[in-house]
């Protein structure tokens, strides 16, 4: 079979020159005519197609062709994570204050943030296209090639409109069948009658194609596999409570899902590792698929792809591993959700929101903490990593905005600096590292099962606490907790001293779960501790919203719920950034809108082609 070849110094410049001149940048996502000539020799054949399709893999950095960057950083922190309550923006209320209207949902068509995530997504999009369209003129190669060509390039589409469509809800899907070449420069959000179209289908089909066609295992640790692609259907199920779908691709994953190189999927003993930056550490047992990243390999330059671009902003403020920008801050809500009671058992609900804030300067809580909160935020007194004790406020731009929390999981060690920071010549250079992002971690299969036995049809509450027991396991393993005492080695991401830096506790469920409403609250609460920081909160709130089969306290509009309160609690504290007026309206707030630069492009003619969101 002819593989996808290495990734390397020179195929990564090759597939992105292709793709410029496949196409430009222009108004409309598809109205690219070519900037040049380029021959078909060059990509009707084995290489050109396995360079160009490379390319499409480039393109999962969300920097796109336009180098959008920070609206359409893959790890999602902006909509994922500042839109929810996990984080704020950062910095001071002026800087990048494109990023107000994403939290206080209320953003305008012209934001350029959800430009920039639109430009990225449909610029990688054409990527994958113009592999098919260019694979069957390639002559000589056999229909094995042509189908893993084609999975992977589906894979990688159907992952693209799956990022479009949690954002902006109703985008176009466009297929190999739309190009500039044919002039099929209208591709419609909405029917003859004027209602939107929904694209879960067409996402749900590429990802199949790509799990019945993709091999288990693949020439590099980077390629999506055939797990990996039942993963993400799978999903795309959960968006749409479609439990019973789900479940039985999760449960392939469990029982017998592999990594691109062969190694069982299963939970690493040390949890901190899946944020290490060392080659040897990333696409791991627990990795089910990861954006790549890299430096100092001569792939790209001055924050272009194969780094970590879209986070360059989200470092502690001008000290330790900052150059600048104290952007990406927890939230104190995120760090209160971390309290554990005197069993090690989170507080769930809104439990966690009274009393004493976590490392709250005005009165901090002095019960116990899960140990993850450590790794994904940077607190006063507290070891980050091998930088010394995170100072406190020095660290955060504006505390008045901002709270007293920097980010963590994205950030390397200074040993590490140099070798695993960019050392090129780039305004944030040491803000640019080779943390992969996970998009798909095993603890989200093993919570999305979780999820799947309590909403399924055939409800299994004891085979949902076991999941999630099995999650705070690893949680409780105490070979990555933080202390304050020794040192950190960053060879193997664990702190060496034997004086835990807080009171740290994590237990296990033991009492018998009953009915829905209890282990869906144990759930979401897991899912918050487990993935903090890493983009997918805003998201689970979505498909959250609707009511959730067979429980009580969770109807619908969880979402509404949750973020209202947040904004409520918000105003208290960081007035400036959630003033009262900041209100999450159902049926608009869940997603964000659609571009008005490409509604205008589109609709030039004066037919309507591509429609608003309601409410924007």
């Amino acid at each position: 079979m002819n593989k996808l070849k290495k990734i390397s110094k020179i195929m990564i410049p090759l597939a992105l020159s292709i793709a410029v001149l496949l196409y430009a940048c222009g108004s409309k996502f598809l109205n690219k005519p070519p900037l040049g000539t380029i021959s078909p020799d060059v990509v009707q054949n084995a290489a050109g197609i396995q360079a160009i399709l490379i390319g499409a893999y480039a393109g999962l950095d969300g920097a796109g062709l336009n180098n959008s960057g920070w609206g359409s950083a893959v790890d999602n922190w902006t909509y994922g994570e500042v839109a929810a309550d996990d984080a704020y923006k950062g910095s001071t209320p002026s800087d990048q204050g494109d990023i107000v209207g994403l939290f206080q949902w209320n953003a305008s068509a012209t934001n350029p943030y959800v430009g920039q995530k639109w430009a990225a997504m449909y610029d990688a999009i054409q990527r994958c296209n113009d592999v098919i369209r260019n694979m069957r003129l390639v002559k000589g190669v056999s229909g094995t090639d042509t189908t893993e060509w084609k999975a992977e390039a589906l894979f990688l589409r159907g992952f693209f409109h799956f990022e479009l469509r949690k954002v902006f809800h109703y985008p176009p899907f466009v297929d190999e069948n739309i190009s500039f070449a044919n002039n099929n420069l209208n591709v419609p959000n909405i029917d003859g009658s004027g209602n939107y179209i929904e694209i879960w289908p067409r996402i749900e089909a590429d990802f199949a194609y790509a799990a019945a066609n993709l091999p288990a295992i693949q020439a590099n640790k980077g390629q999506a596999n055939k797990y990996a692609a039942e993963a993400f259907l799978a999903k795309a199920y959960m968006f749409q409570q479609k439990y019973d779908s789900a479940e039985p691709l999760l449960m392939d994953c469990i029982n017998n899902g592999v990594t691109a190189h062969g190694d069982r999927y299963k939970m690493l003993t040390n949890y901190s590792t899946n944020f290490d930056p060392d080659p040897s550490a990333k696409n791991s047992s627990e990795s089910v698929f990861a954006a790549q990243m890299s430096v100092n390999d001569g792939s790209a330059s001055n924050g272009g792809s194969g780094k970590a671009y879209g986070d360059a902003l989200n470092f502690p403020y001008g000290a330790g591993p900052g150059a600048c920008c104290g952007f990406f801050n927890p939230s104190q809500d995120l760090a209160n959700a971390y309290k554990t009671d005197a069993s090690g058992l989170p507080l769930l609900g809104t439990a966690f929101q009274s009393g004493s804030g976590v490392s709250d300067p005005t009165g901090a809580w002095t019960g116990n903490v899960d140990p993850r909160i450590d790794i994904t935020i940077g607190r006063a007194g507290i070891p980050y990593l091998d930088w010394g004790p995170m100072p406190g406020d020095s660290w955060i731009r504006s505390p008045a905005d901002d709270g007293h929390f920097v980010p963590k999981k994205n950030v390397y060690a200074k040993s590490q600096q140099g070798t695993l920071s960019d050392n090129e010549n780039f305004w944030a250079n040491v803000e640019l590292d080779a943390n992969n992002v996970n998009l798909i971690r095993y603890p989200d299969i093993l919570l999305w099962e979780a999820e799947c036995k309590v909403l399924g049809k055939t409800q299994d509450l004891a085979g949902a606490q076991a999941l999630v027991n099995q999650v705070r396991a690893r949680a409780a393993n105490k070979s990555y907790w933080v202390t304050s005492d020794g040192s950190f080695n960053a060879a193997n991401y664990t702190y060496n001293g034997s004086t835990y830096a807080d009171k740290y506790a994590v237990g296990q469920y033991t009492t018998a779960w009953t009915d829905a409403t209890t282990a869906m609250n144990a759930i979401i609460m897991e899912r918050r501790l487990e993935f903090g920081m890493e983009g997918h909160r805003f998201f689970d709130l979505q498909r959250w919203q609707a009511a959730l089969p067979g429980t009580t306290s969770l109807p619908g509009n969880y979402m509404t719920t949750v973020l209202s309160t947040y904004a409520t609690i918000q105003n208290a504290i960081h007035p400036t950034q959630y003033p009262p007026t900041v209100k999450f309206v159902t049926g608009q707030s869940e997603y964000f809108p659609i571009p008005q630069g490409q509604i205008d492009a589109e609709n030039s003619t004066g037919k309507v082609y591509l429609k608003q969101l309601p409410g924007y």
